[in-house]
């Protein structure tokens, strides 16, 4: 079966969904066939690797794979790797036209400070043959030797419209057709990441033709939002033993984890209307909560005692 997230991946700068700015930016670059070394800041699945691939297919046409280097920083992290594969493609000249050569370094955030600076004098180096792209989650995690070096380019999460568009791509591709509920879970489940989207819809449509929100909730193993309405209800009337019957329904029957279900709670909040005051307050819980789950408390616990701020 062909993985969708590589078949609808954009091979054009001009595919690229949601970044407007920044691909206009990025093409100007691909036009004048220079550009500084670049870092790319963003959340997960908002076409950061895409437009670094992207740009290396468009400066170098069929030969883009004997010019462009890929490494997942986060396995690779070492400083014996910036040494030893980054240090032999960089030194090595570019084949065709394009003066230089490209290195992609994912998730570059996961870099440790040794390969990391390691990495700000090879920047120097080999600038006449090479041009780094850094990807990451958090710029806060890179060095700011490494940063004043690169050109930053923010990357914003997808908005609803943006996903839409490349929805239609994969209607069209694959000959389903979604309706605009679906197209809302889609977007809620994978809260604007192209990856994890295509992802899920893949499984749906392998399993039924009918795409709906409930297969979706169901496939992407995410509670739909009016799961958990009961259960701030019956905190709300302090009936604390329906509160423990639903509560292990929705997280030993359906798995879900403390985490998941802090932030479904913390989505029921934001969107209730209940007064600013009051919704302040919840949220301080529900933050602590999710602190002390992270930190190794128990989920169960410690969601009973979130739910007793709501009575």
């Amino acid at each position: 079966m062909e993985i969708w997230t590589e078949k609808y991946r954009p091979r054009k700068l001009s595919e690229v969904v949601g970044q407007k700015e920044i691909v206009e930016k990025l093409r100007a670059f691909v036009k004048n066939k220079s550009m500084p070394h670049l870092l790319f800041a963003g959340p997960a699945g908002v076409g950061k690797t895409t437009c670094a691939l992207a740009i290396a297919r468009e400066l170098y046409g069929e030969n883009w794979k004997a010019n462009f280097l890929e490494l997942n920083a986060s396995d690779e992290r070492g400083i014996d790797t910036i040494r030893t594969k980054v240090k032999e493609f960089a030194r090595t000249l570019p084949l065709g036209n394009v003066p230089f050569k490209i290195i992609l370094l994912d998730e570059a955030d996961a870099l440790t400070r040794d390969a990391q600076q390691a990495l700000r004098r090879m920047m120097e180096k080999y600038t006449d043959t090479c041009r780094f792209i850094l990807n990451c989650n958090y710029s806060s995690k890179i060095i700011p030797p490494i940063q004043s070096r690169c050109a930053i380019f923010r990357f914003s999460p997808l908005s609803l419209k943006d996903v839409e568009e490349y929805i239609k791509r994969i209607e069209k591709g694959e000959k389903i057709k979604l309706s605009k509920e679906s197209i809302v879970a889609l977007y809620e489940v994978s809260e604007g990441d192209l990856r994890r989207l295509t992802n899920i819809l893949q499984s749906v449509a392998s399993v039924s033709k009918k795409i709906t929100p409930k297969e979706i909730y169901e496939i992407s193993g995410v509670v739909l939002p009016q799961e958990v309405e009961p259960l701030i209800k019956a905190a709300e009337k302090r009936e604390f033993e329906k509160v423990k019957k639903i509560l292990l329904e929705i997280m030993y029957k359906k798995g879900l984890s403390g985490v998941d279900l802090v932030k479904l709670i913390a989505k029921y909040v934001w969107e209730s209307k209940i007064e600013n005051e009051r919704k302040m307050k919840l949220m301080e819980a529900i933050g602590e909560t999710e602190y002390r789950i992270v930190e190794g408390g128990d989920d169960f616990i410690q969601i009973l005692a979130l739910l007793s701020h709501f009575g």
